[in-house]
């Protein structure tokens, strides 16, 4: 099973008067990089929500938020008599020292950091349901990672089939490839030379054959294809090794067009390295 770099999730839990909120995202990344994003309130369980991330999606670039709002008909006003004190007598002095001192509402002054102070939480009790809410929330994302990850085994299943009925072709090309290249030298040495020495043309040949013989590049290219389907098929984190296969086989096809000596065997490279590049960029997205 693959799994795509790329998700959204969400979910809520209510917790005493609050709704705990929590939101995960995450995009392909050539590592593992945890973002933990947290009001003040909630600060306390920022490092045991950064190990579960971390333990549970190995590979890309992972935001998670977490947020919380007060549940409808939980309102309350607590005030902190002593900041509110302070914050009177400071601003009697101010408008002492004013010639037109401005009037404020209590609005003002409820607004006015630390006048209204949140009440009270269990701390425990409530880190016991964020890690549940974040569970619950990884595990949708982990199956929409799933379920594009098995998209892209499709598609990439797919192109290991063309690729390999490519090396098929190129396979049974070849000896055609020969035989032409040899009638052409033949033919181009006689009009030449008035009494060649075929012997000599024939070694020459055996040497230009052994120069442009591409049979170790498809025999690997061929490696490289099984090892993909097999890679396929792992429980665990491919995307980087599948990025290197993805190097490998478009070095074999590289060499290939440069070894190619005909138009046909050229058509072929060039369609090989279409079909790897179409690859790579869908693994770019793979964990």
């Amino acid at each position: 099973m693959i799994r795509s770099m790329t998700a959204f999730a969400d979910g809520e839990i209510g917790v005493d008067n609050l709704t705990i909120l929590c939101e995960l995202r995450s995009v392909n990344h050539r590592y593992s990089d945890v973002s933990v994003k947290l009001p003040e309130r909630l600060r306390f369980v920022e490092s045991d929500v950064r190990r579960l991330v971390a333990d549970k999606l190995k590979r890309g670039k992972i935001e998670c938020a977490l947020s919380y709002k007060k549940q409808p008909g939980s309102q309350s006003f607590n005030i902190h008599t002593e900041t509110l004190q302070k914050l009177l007598a400071a601003t009697a002095e101010i408008e002492a020292c004013m010639s037109n001192p401005q009037a404020f509402s209590a609005l003002d002054v409820l607004l006015f950091p630390g006048i209204q102070q949140e009440p009270e939480t269990d701390k425990e009790a409530l880190q016991e349901k964020i890690i549940c809410l974040l569970n619950a929330t990884l595990d949708k994302l982990l199956e929409t990672r799933a379920r594009e990850g098995a998209q892209l085994a499709v598609l990439l299943t797919d192109r290991c089939d063309k690729i390999s009925r490519l090396v098929e072709a190129a396979h049974q090309r070849m000896p055609e490839v020969l035989n032409n290249l040899r009638g052409k030298l033949i033919a181009r040495v006689t009009e030449l030379v008035a009494e060649p020495s075929f012997d000599r043309l024939e070694q020459e040949l055996v040497l230009l054959a052994q120069k442009l013989d591409v049979a170790e590049e498809l025999d690997r290219l061929q490696t490289h294809v099984a090892e993909v389907l097999r890679a396929l098929k792992q429980k665990e984190p491919i995307g980087r090794r599948l990025d290197f296969l993805m190097q490998e086989m478009n070095r074999e096809a590289n060499t290939l067009g440069s070894k190619s000596a005909d138009r046909e065997m050229t058509q072929i490279s060039i369609d090989l390295k279409v079909l790897i590049e179409q690859m790579r960029e869908q693994i770019q997205n793979i964990e």
